[in-house]
């Protein structure tokens, strides 16, 4: 094939002889006509998208934990991957909470269940223990032909929505019920399809709002962007170690009242990226302020196991919202939870479960609607939650074995978590929380003003310039502050505390290292 021009278009010659057969790349952004012999005119046209065209709420959406610095991550390992000589041998993810990416090991009972239902010839085959065969031939026995491969009933299997329930009693001490369970693909699905549930058909300032902490999982930020919906900021107080007040909170709905109809609240405990635990006393005060301004409460609690420090304890929303009792026991609730996290890091799974609470039954059906057009969430991933909200119990052969490696990763996290905040509040120019809980340390740094003003040539956030440089000198991926939101004038940066001891400690005397030379170029 040959490529030619043909005024202002470029076309492909197929080698035909006939000029109709020539394929010709049009500019997308307009119709024009193309001359084909004496007086015939070939109608061509625009294409439908363009990124003119398209969605422009789509184009508003940000995923910083997966944004520009991941992506030049990604260049950087393949450079090395073909010999490229850096300061380092390879680049450490630090940048989402991927557990088993940086070598956590799978739970081997939770693997034994999977297997089990995936290829259920195993049920055969002795080196399984009981236990694991008990739960893999119940959940099959609730799929369709007995097979993992069959879709669900649209809400998930009945036996995990069964088991999901009897968790959350176990947990709070308060009857739950499976119809209240909606098995999701991840906890990000259970939450964007309740936040759709949230949105109004209006513009300008009859748009729904959001309240959302700040800083926050862009999860949040993003699907709002994409719905059009309107984000009221509440600020965490680095300074009480991320707790927030009902003042801010006031300020917040304040000043939001005049853009957009404020319909829910979102909460993360332990939180994301802060890794902060929140007192009941904050989630009491949390419940009464949505009480006062009529606020559905959205609780994402998918690092309820990932609590780590003395004195902290985690607190469901449901469990304080019924202890409160009326009228507050009478407020709408979504509680989020989700495989991925916990002990468990089943992140490629995608299991997850929303549990609504004193939601109306017309509004539940037409939620249940809107998941029937989605068919099924992954039923894989509900398998995985099932051994989640129920694992071996004492007495059962795999219960021993669970529990070694369920504390073991537990209590590696807690001992990573308390080295990192150490270490960098160990750095001058760095302080840092403890972190209660979660799985990320969200450092505050100084930044030289010479480097803010290089950054600003540049045309990136600070702390964005300080993780690049970071990148590319140690070979270390951070997701820089400004991706989750913080206070004007602050800067930080978010790390998960997921990588083995010795790369963590090794990760954190490099980081020292560079943030010193860092301080002296830019000073």
């Amino acid at each position: 094939m040959a490529t030619h021009r043909l005024g202002n278009l470029t076309y492909i010659a197929s080698g035909l002889a006939d000029r109709a057969s020539l394929r010709f790349a049009i500019p997308a952004t307009h119709l024009c006509a193309v001359q084909n012999g004496p007086g015939k005119k070939i109608q061509t046209r625009s294409k439908v998208l363009t990124i003119d065209s398209m969605n422009p709420h789509v184009k508003k959406i940000e995923y910083a934990v997966r944004g520009p610095i991941v992506i030049r991550a990604g260049e950087l390992e393949k450079e090395l991957k073909q010999g490229a000589k850096k300061n380092y041998n390879s680049i450490l993810r630090a940048n989402i909470g991927d557990c088993h990416a940086t070598g956590q090991e799978p739970l081997t009972f939770l693997r034994q269940v999977l297997a089990l239902c995936l290829y259920p010839k195993l049920l055969e085959d002795s080196s399984f223990p009981d236990d694991a065969k008990q739960r893999a031939s119940r959940f099959l026995s609730a799929c369709g032909g007995n097979s993992i491969g069959a879709y669900s009933d649209s809400a998930g299997v009945s036996v995990v929505r069964e088991d999901v329930a009897k968790y959350i009693s176990e947990r709070d001490g308060i009857p739950a019920s499976p119809e209240n369970i909606y098995m999701g693909t991840g906890a990000s699905e259970g939450i964007r399809n309740v936040m759709k549930l949230l949105m109004t058909s209006q513009s300008g300032n009859g748009r729904a709002g959001v309240m959302i902490p700040i800083p926050q999982y862009p999860l949040y930020t993003a699907t709002i962007a994409e719905y059009d919906a309107y984000a009221i900021n509440y600020y965490l107080d680095e300074s009480a170690n991320w707790s927030l007040s009902l003042d801010e909170l006031k300020r917040a709905i304040t000043e939001a009242k005049p853009h957009c109809k404020p319909r829910a609240i979102c909460v993360i405990n332990p939180g994301n990226p802060t890794g902060q635990v929140l007192t009941r006393k904050n989630i009491e005060d949390i419940i009464k302020f949505a009480k006062e301004e009529n606020l559905f409460i959205m609780a994402d609690e998918v690092y309820q196991h990932n609590v780590y420090a003395e004195g902290s304890e985690f607190h469901s929303f449901k469990k304080v919202l019924m202890e409160m009792g009326p009228p507050y026991s009478e407020l709408e609730l979504a509680s989020f939870m989700s495989t991925s996290k916990g002990y468990m890091g089943e992140c490629g799974l995608r299991g997850g479960y929303v549990e609504l609470i004193n939601v109306e039954p017309d509004v539940r059906a037409q939620f249940q609607k809107a998941l029937s057009a989605k068919l099924c969430s992954a039923v894989t991933g509900q398998a995985a939650m099932n051994v989640v909200v129920n694992p071996p119990k004492p007495g059962e052969p795999s219960y021993e074995l669970f529990q070694k490696q369920k504390n073991t990763v537990l209590g590696q996290l807690k001992e990573k978590g308390k080295m990192t905040s150490e270490v960098f509040n160990s750095i001058d120019g760095i302080s840092c929380n403890p972190v209660q809980g979660s799985m990320y340390a969200f450092p505050k740094i100084d930044i030289p003003k010479k480097a803010v003003e290089a950054a600003k040539a540049q045309g990136v956030a600070a702390d964005a310039f300080y993780c690049f440089n970071l990148l590319e000198e140690t070979g270390m991926c951070v997701v820089p502050g400004s991706g989750f939101g913080q206070k004007e004038g602050t800067w930080h940066f978010r790390t998960t505390i997921l990588p083995p001891m010795e790369q963590l400690g090794e990760m954190l005397s490099h980081f020292g290292k560079f943030h010193s030379k860092f301080l002296e170029k830019y000073s």
